[in-house]
């Protein structure tokens, strides 16, 4: 299967760039103003440099030279084509040349819960932002337990990255270290090497399993058989922030509990997480303009 979004597509098979993407383009060429060309196509200023950005990257090619937007000997002749093009289209009622007359494109994605919190929550409003014309839906799945959304578009997965069934790119790798709260360390510490971990509650999930940690630092320990246990990353957090027991945690993943010191880190070494996260859709998938935009911000935001 493919671990990437693009392949080197033939002089014959290559990706019509969406409209919205084309109308900006127009726009922004002839106004030499991101602002002008945000107000005219009623997006934000944003929604333009992200439109213009993926344009140059289907084509392969830069539009735009300088920062006053003159264009490039290519995009002079670029620009030809599509005023001809887009010309073409407003001659016909109702085409896809006049903005805004087609509504929202809906985009559904299907996304790991602790991952939509750590990681795309707090950046989604980039996106948003960006294009305004996409109605996003995200919803909870948890592949690796068999949790799965149904008809999403494009899923977030978790797991070694072998999918039959899906096309698919690696987003996020991650590296492991045992978290806890102050008080625990404070009440159970000090802890100086991973041996200290023996007959401490260790929290356990399915999705990071402790012989991660074993292996990694040379101990012949087997898998905990007791202990709680979770199937969500963000609630194995929250249970060692509330001084539950000690948790292994991706540190991305794990990032908003270290960031306000509900979770601190007992050991400054880690080891390397041997699933990760990555981007997943069906065959054909891609040849919707929402869902490469979607999964080129997606790449270019969490790199």
């Amino acid at each position: 299967m493919s671990t990437a979004i693009r392949r080197d597509p033939g002089p014959t098979s290559k990706r019509i760039p969406p409209i919205q993407c084309l109308l900006t383009f127009e726009a922004l060429a002839r106004l030499r103003s991101v602002t002008l060309a945000a107000e005219e196509l009623f997006v934000t200023p944003s929604a333009v440099s992200h439109r213009v950005k993926q344009l140059e990257q289907i084509l392969g090619t830069k539009l735009f030279g300088r920062a006053d937007f003159s264009l490039t000997t290519e995009g002079s002749e670029y620009l030809a084509h599509v005023r001809e093009g887009l010309a073409t289209l407003q001659k016909f009622p109702g085409s896809a040349g006049q903005p805004g007359t087609h509504g929202k494109r809906k985009l559904r994605v299907a996304v790991t819960p602790t991952f939509a919190r750590a990681i795309l929550i707090p950046r989604l409003k980039q996106f948003t932002d960006a294009y305004p014309e996409i109605d996003l839906t995200l919803q909870v799945s948890i592949p690796l337990l068999d949790v799965v959304a149904e008809d999403a578009d494009l899923m977030i997965r978790f797991g070694a990255g072998r999918y039959a069934d899906v096309e698919h790119m690696c987003l996020v790798k991650d590296e492991v270290t045992p978290l806890a709260s102050p008080a625990f360390v404070r009440e159970h510490g000090p802890f100086n090497s991973s041996e200290d971990l023996k007959g401490e509650a260790l929290l356990r999930s399915p999705l990071e399993p402790w012989r991660t940690w074993f292996a990694g630092q040379h101990l012949d320990w087997p898998e905990p058989l007791e202990g709680s246990q979770f199937n969500d990353v963000g609630l194995m957090c929250d249970a060692a922030a509330a001084g539950i027991g000690i948790a292994l945690v991706r540190l991305k993943l794990g990032a908003p509990w270290l960031d306000d010191g509900s979770l601190i880190r007992l050991f400054p070494q880690t080891v390397p997480s041997p699933h990760a996260h990555y981007l997943c859709w069906r065959t054909g998938m891609m040849d919707r303009w929402e869902c490469v935009a979607f999964s080129d911000w997606l790449k270019q935001s969490v790199y």
